[in-house]
């Protein structure tokens, strides 16, 4: 097995006395943290000739893959993308200026509003959809796709046994 930076790292934290389940777990943090870096990178570059941040091309890749009439409530879309209500308002008031949503009230409650996509702002979201789909590929190229699965069930297998754990 090839060394990666993160290796480098390691004999450090051994020689500082650190329990060899605390240096797993930072290995793990570190790697997740680059390979995520790797993949933002990548599709911020291409988002980029779209006039697009990485988190206006979330909500508008999330509404792309709602059920038409590609519409979500507010709340549903900051729940789904981890994002806090205040983030996502700011992100949707940038997106409606652009003419890619648009806010309509919900006949069935007074107090909430739908989001959905304009046309324009569907055909924009699936550009950046494809755009970012190349760009994970040329990150990923190279890596054998058993390696990628067999990465991602592990991630899950975390994911589920931490939960939804926020921090402060």
């Amino acid at each position: 097995m090839k060394n990666d930076e993160v290796d480098g790292l390691v004999p450090r934290w051994r020689d500082s006395g650190m329990p060899s389940g605390l240096i797993a777990g930072l290995e793990l943090s570190k790697r997740a943290s680059r390979l995520d870096m790797l993949f933002q990178e990548a599709i911020k570059a291409e988002l980029a000739g779209l006039g697009l941040t990485y988190a206006e091309f979330d909500i508008l890749a999330a509404l792309a893959r709602a059920e038409p009439p590609h519409a979500m409530k507010p709340s549903e879309l900051s729940k789904s993308l981890f994002l806090t209500s205040g983030g996502t308002s700011n992100v949707l008031q940038r997106l409606t200026a652009a003419g890619y949503v648009e806010r309509a009230a919900d006949p069935g409650d007074a107090r909430s509003r739908w989001v959905r996509l304009t046309p324009e702002g569907l055909k924009v979201a699936n550009t950046a959809l494809d755009l970012a789909g190349k760009a994970n590929s040329e990150v990923m190229a190279g890596v054998p796709e058993e390696t990628v699965r067999r990465a991602a069930d592990a991630l899950r297998e975390i994911l589920v046994a931490v939960g939804r754990r926020r921090i402060r």
